[in-house]
């Protein structure tokens, strides 16, 4: 062979190569199967919305979305998997509150920065936190469980330490005088599934979550942490109308990726997540359960998401409340 046979094979080598990375590079996305995280365990408020879209958010996508849970350190080993994941938008973290704006503040040890490792989606939905109590508790309104829990003990079951619904329970505690002992689970299903039994005797959980065993009589309805009453329940006072003066707080559920996920793939997402979380079917199979839709742009769910750390701190400092 030639020397310019061999130069002239070796040009057209390289540029098939090269023709074949830039092939790579610009495939449209998505070309593979997506994980959706849940950092908790299934039958919470983050596992049931992740299960609604999964299959319209497929068929948008025209590619799999496939649910996984990973629960564990209060949504932190999942919130962290998605921080450290590859950045291509094929890890998709569909998580609360707790791991993203309450966890850096509880956590002395946190092995991501919400801030800094995870950008946002949109948001999906937000639900309110419920005050229910087992049937056999003889309180029927927030000012008689006040009285009781100062009488007796009262065992008050949190999805896990440092929660957004522990630290809730912490505000609604210190504003009215209560007195309860913290019970901690590793998520809400186990946490309801335990005050319906019996085990424990006061929850506040997301209402998405919780509303089924108050409608078929499992738990009984003390109130809403909202600022205003749900029309679902509109017969159940807020806890603000109860006293508790400018108290909010209830379950935020968004979709996040790792941090340098390409702004196209993150604006690909956001448009199809806000079709699926609009429709009227997932809209009302959410409302019908508590939830209302709330979507965002990626930058106004960051920007949330730092004021709620910011609010969330003041509470945890105030209740001295940290973790390893």
């Amino acid at each position: 062979m030639t020397l310019n046979r061999r130069k002239v094979l070796a040009s057209s080598l390289a540029m098939g190569l090269a023709a074949s990375g830039v092939q790579a590079q610009t495939q449209a996305w998505p070309a593979k199967p997506i994980r959706l995280i849940v950092p908790y365990p299934p039958g919470g408020s983050s596992d049931i919305i992740a299960r609604a879209i999964s299959q319209p958010l497929s068929e948008a996508l025209k590619q799999t979305v496939i649910v996984e849970n990973k629960p564990g350190a209060n949504g932190n080993l999942g919130a962290d998997f998605v921080a450290k994941s590859a950045p291509d938008g094929y890890t998709l973290l569909l998580c609360d509150t707790g791991a993203l704006a309450i966890s850096p503040s509880v956590y002395t040890r946190l092995q991501f920065d919400p801030s800094k490792d995870l950008r946002g989606v949109t948001m999906l939905a937000y639900s309110p936190h419920l005050l229910v109590v087992h049937p056999s508790v003889p309180a029927n309104n927030l000012k008689e469980l006040v009285a009781l829990s100062q009488k007796t003990q009262l065992n008050f079951a949190v999805t896990a330490m440092g929660s957004a619904p522990h630290l809730a329970g912490v505000a609604v505690e210190r504003a009215s005088n209560a007195k309860w002992q913290y019970i901690p689970y590793k998520g809400g299903s186990q946490a309801i599934t335990d005050t319906v039994g019996g085990q424990t005797q006061v929850l506040m959980n997301g209402m998405l979550a919780t509303l089924p065993f108050v409608q078929n009589g499992q738990l009984k309805i003390l109130g809403v942490s909202k600022a205003t009453r749900m029309p679902l329940i509109g017969n159940v006072p807020t806890l603000q109308e109860q006293g508790i003066t400018g108290f909010e707080s209830g379950t935020w559920q968004g979709i996040l990726v790792a941090k340098n996920t390409p702004a196209d793939v993150v604006t690909r997402l956001n448009t199809e997540l806000i079709k699926v979380i609009r429709s009227p079917e997932i809209r009302a199979r959410l409302s019908g359960q508590g939830a209302e839709v709330a979507t965002m742009s990626p930058t106004e769910q960051d920007n949330f998401f730092n004021q709620e750390r910011k609010r969330w701190a003041a509470v945890v400092a105030a209740a001295g409340i940290k973790l390893d």
